[in-house]
């Protein structure tokens, strides 16, 4: 019964993965940023079992901030593995690496990098490649 779910779940994921969004003019405030050379990642974020609930709490607020926030902030997904809470995963899609660095000098994401560096056990950020540019427009709109 579980491995029912999994499927339609590891196909959206696969689909926002292996996609490339495609913005229009309009939507974007900061022309520069629209280069279509997104940066698509996959951070695998292990915290300490105690940290959850704070670490998600936090990471909660940063994500909601940086997608209202940045223009250049396409997604920031945060999920777990259910069979092991610990293990957090983030699908992080940039306009470009400019919206990139722009990001990492932010207020809220200086937040939650300095209130949760005692609750991360690990962090490993994988770069992904595209491989359907066409799909991911009916996906996100930003």
């Amino acid at each position: 019964m579980k491995n029912i779910f999994k499927l339609p779940f590891l196909t959206i994921l696969v689909m926002l993965i292996s996609s490339q969004i495609i913005f229009a003019q309009s939507s974007v405030k900061d022309t520069t940023i629209n280069n279509n050379k997104q940066l698509v990642r996959i951070s695998e974020i292990e915290v300490y079992p105690k940290d959850f609930d704070a670490y998600c709490a936090i990471l909660k607020e940063e994500a909601a901030a940086s997608v209202k926030l940045e223009p250049g902030v396409i997604a920031i997904f945060p999920m777990y593995i259910k069979a092991d809470r610990s293990k957090i995963r983030i699908l992080e899609i940039y306009a470009n690496d400019e919206a990139y660095q722009q990001h990492l000098k932010t207020p809220h994401f200086q937040k939650y990098k300095t209130t949760t560096l005692t609750m991360v056990k690990s962090l490993k950020l994988l770069d992904m490649a595209v491989l359907d540019k066409e799909t991911m427009s009916d996906i996100f709109k930003k």
